[in-house]
C-alpha cells in the first residue's frame, strides 16, 4: 500500500490544482487604470477661490497657497476656469490672448509656479480652453476686421441682406445667440457682419480655415510645454456652422430667446469631431514623449448620441475626449428625486457609453446653481456620497465640499454670479478669501457659520464626509470593481462595487422625505452582516456599526456606504494548494 500513497497524493493534488486553476481561469485580473479613470477632480473659479494681494479678486498665487488644502481634501486633479488675458465680458470666456495671464490673476511666472506647486502635491492641473471663439479685442480679430490678408478669414464674416420693404441692412440669416438676440453684429471697419454664437464680444473663429486650426493647436502645445496635464474644451459643439448659412427652423422657445430656433445648423456639426480627434492625437503624442497621460475633457450640451462621439468615432478607430462632461446629475437629479428616476439617469449614460471608456459625474459648475440651492441642503451629503462612489471620475465645483449656497443678491454682472461667490474659508474678514472688506462679488451672508474652518473643527461635517469619500475612492474595489445597481422599491437606490479578492462596497441612498427600512438580500453575494464604512453627518449610523442586510434603516435623504468583508475561502483554498505542492515536492 505504501507504494500507492504518493500516487494517491499526487492525484489528489492534481485534482485540487485543476479545480483551483479552473476557478482562477474564471476570474481575470482587472486592467490597470490610468490616473484620470478614477480621479477626483475639482473645479476652481480663479476669481473666487483665494485673493493673495488684498484687491478683492482671486488670483493664481492664492490658488497656489491653497494646494495643501486640496491635497488634504483628496483631490487628484483640478481644472481652472480661464485665467487668460480677457476684457472680462464673459469673465474669461472671451480670451484676448491665449498665451498670457489676465493681470488681475498674476503673471505667466505665477502660472508656472502654480503648476509646479500642484505637481509637488501630487495634483494634476488642467486648463479651460475656449476653442469656439476669441474676444473681439484679440489681435486676430482686430486684424481681421481691418481686412489684413493673413487674418481675413480667421472669423465668420458675411455681408448683410437688405430688407426688401424697409431697405435696412439685416444680418445674413436668422441665427440667434445663446444669450438671446441676433448672432451677428455689424462691424463698420470691414462693412460686414461677424458671427458670435455667444456675446458680441465673443467672435466665432473659422475652423474651416486650416490656419485657425494650426494656430489653436500651436497654443495647446505651448501650454503642454508649460506642464499642464490636460484641457477642458468649452462649448465644443459650437465650433462649426453650416457652410451655406441656412436659416434655422422654428424651435419651442419664446421669440428672441435661444430656443426660438432649432439649432440644426449651428451646433453638433460632424466636422467638430475631427478637430477633437486631432487634438487627442496631439496630447497622446506629447504624453508618450513625456511619459505621462495628457487628457481632454469636452463640454457639449448635445444629444446623448452626439455626446458619445466625443469619446471615439463610430468605428472606434479614432479616439477623442477621455471624458465628455456628463451633466445628468445636474439636470436630472431633482429635489423630489425618487430611486427609479435616479437609476434611470445613471443607466442613461452608462448604457450609451462605448465599451472600456470612463464615465464622468459632474454635480456642479460655474454655469449652474449649486447643489444645495438646486436640490436642497438636505441632499448635499447624499449627492456627495453618490458622486464619489459611482464608477468613473467625480468632478466637484469649489465650495461644494462645505455645502456652499447660491446668493441671489450677489448678482452684479451675470445671472450666474450667485453661484460664483468667493470661497468661504473661515469667519474672519471676507471669509478668509481676502483681507479686503470689498470683494468682486458679495459674500454669502452665511459664511460665519458655513466655512472650512468651522467644518474642520466639527465632529461631523460635510467637509469631513467629503474627505472620507475621497479616501475611500482609492480602495481597489472602487477603482476596479464591477458596478451593479437596483432600486429597492420607489424610494431606495442601492449599488454594489465588487472585485474578486477584495471587500465589496455597497452604497445605499434613501430618496424619501421620511425613514425607510429595506432588505438588501437581493444582492446575493453579500453576507448577512455588513459594516458601515461611511455614514453621512446626519445619519442614524456611524462608521463601524454593524447592520443586518435584511434590515437596513435610513433616515430621510440619508446615505451610507456598507462594507462586506471578503470571504476567506479563496485564501484557504490557495493555502491548501501551496501546502500540497510542498508535499509533492517532498515526496519526489
Amino acid at each position: 500500500m505504501k507504494f500507492y500513497r504518493p500516487l494517491v497524493t499526487v492525484s489528489l493534488t492534481v485534482a485540487l490544482l485543476s479545480a483551483g486553476a479552473l476557478q482562477a481561469a474564471e476570474v481575470r485580473e482587472p486592467d490597470e487604470k490610468d490616473w484620470y479613470q478614477h480621479a477626483t477632480f475639482y473645479q476652481i473659479y480663479p476669481r473666487s477661490f483665494q485673493d493673495s494681494n488684498g484687491d478683492g479678486i482671486g488670483d493664481l498665487k492664492g490658488i497656489t497657497a491653497r494646494m495643501e488644502y486640496l491635497a488634504g481634501l483628496g483631490i487628484d486633479a483640478t481644472w481652472l476656469s480661464p485665467p487668460f488675458v480677457s476684457p472680462l465680458a464673459d469673465f474669461g470666456y472671451d480670451v484676448a490672448d491665449f498665451y498670457d495671464i489676465q493681470p488681475e490673476y498674476g503673471t505667466l511666472a505665477d502660472m508656472e509656479e502654480l503648476i509646479a506647486e500642484a505637481h509637488r502635491h501630487g495634483i494634476k492641473l488642467m486648463l479651460d480652453f475656449i476653442p469656439n471663439h476669441s474676444s473681439d479685442e484679440h489681435d486676430w480679430f482686430v486684424q481681421s476686421a481691418n481686412g489684413v490678408a493673413k487674418y481675413r478669414d480667421y472669423y465668420i464674416w458675411r455681408p448683410g441682406r437688405q430688407n426688401s420693404q424697409t431697405g435696412a441692412l439685416e444680418p445674413p440669416n436668422n441665427w440667434i445667440s445663446v444669450f438671446g438676440g441676433p448672432a451677428w453684429t455689424y462691424d463698420e471697419r470691414r462693412g460686414e457682419f461677424y458671427l458670435h454664437q455667444f456675446t458680441k464680444k465673443q467672435a466665432d473663429l473659422n475652423y474651416r480655415n486650416p490656419a485657425v486650426v494650426e494656430e489653436m493647436t500651436k497654443m495647446l502645445s505651448f501650454w503642454l510645454e508649460k506642464g499642464v496635464d490636460g484641457f477642458r474644451l468649452d462649448a465644443i459643439n459650437h465650433m462649426f456652422e453650416d457652410a451655406q448659412l441656412r436659416d434655422e427652423p422654428p424651435g419651442w422657445g419664446a421669440p428672441g430667446t435661444y430656443d426660438e430656433l432649432d439649432h440644426i445648423y449651428t451646433k453638433d456639426n460632424p466636422d467638430t469631431y475631427n478637430v477633437v480627434y486631432g487634438w487627442r492625437q496631439l496630447c497622446d503624442d506629447f504624453g508618450r514623449r513625456m511619459n505621462k497621460t495628457i487628457i481632454i475633457m469636452t463640454e457639449a450640451y448635445a444629444s446623448i448620441e452626439n455626446t458619445m462621439l466625443y469619446y471615439e468615432d463610430a468605428t472606434g478607430s479614432r479616439q477623442g475626449a477621455h471624458m465628455p462632461f456628463n451633466f445628468q446629475l445636474i439636470y436630472d437629479f431633482r429635489h423630489d428625486q425618487n430611486a427609479i428616476g435616479l437609476k434611470q439617469l445613471i443607466d442613461f449614460w452608462l448604457n450609451h457609453m462605448p465599451a472600456r471608456h470612463t464615465a464622468s459625474w459632474v454635480a456642479g459648475s460655474h454655469d449652474h446653481s449649486r447643489v444645495g440651492s438646486r436640490v436642497g441642503l438636505e441632499h448635499v451629503d447624499q449627492v456627495l456620497t453618490l458622486l464619489h462612489t459611482l464608477p468613473g471620475t467625480s468632478i466637484t465645483y469649489y465650495g461644494e465640499e462645505i455645502g456652499m449656497l447660491d446668493f441671489k443678491d450677489a448678482q452684479l454682472y451675470d445671472n450666474r454670479d450667485p453661484n460664483r461667490t468667493p470661497m468661504q474659508w473661515d469667519n474672519s474678514i471676507s471669509a478668509g478669501f481676502s483681507t479686503n472688506r470689498t470683494t468682486w462679488l458679495r459674500l454669502h451672508p452665511d459664511y460665519p457659520t458655513r466655512n472650512v474652518a468651522m467644518q474642520e473643527a466639527a465632529e461631523k461635517s460635510t467637509l469631513k464626509h467629503f474627505r472620507t469619500l475621497t479616501a475611500l475612492r482609492r480602495h481597489p474595489t472602487l477603482v476596479h470593481g464591477e458596478f451593479k445597481h437596483r432600486t429597492v422599491g420607489r424610494d431606495v437606490y442601492a449599488f454594489s462595487r465588487e472585485l474578486h479578492g477584495e471587500d465589496t462596497l455597497v452604497t445605499v441612498l434613501n430618496m424619501a422625505t421620511s425613514s425607510r427600512t429595506v432588505d438588501l438580500g437581493d444582492f446575493v453575494n453579500l453576507p448577512d452582516r455588513l459594516k458601515v464604512e461611511i455614514a453621512q453627518p446626519m445619519s442614524n449610523y456611524k462608521a463601524g456599526d454593524e447592520v443586518d442586510i435584511h434590515q437596513v434603516t435610513l433616515l430621510q435623504h440619508d446615505s451610507v456606504v456598507l462594507r462586506a468583508v471578503v470571504s476567506g475561502a479563496s485564501v484557504v483554498r490557495l493555502s491548501l494548494i501551496v501546502a500540497l505542492l510542498a508535499a509533492v515536492k517532498h515526496l519526489f
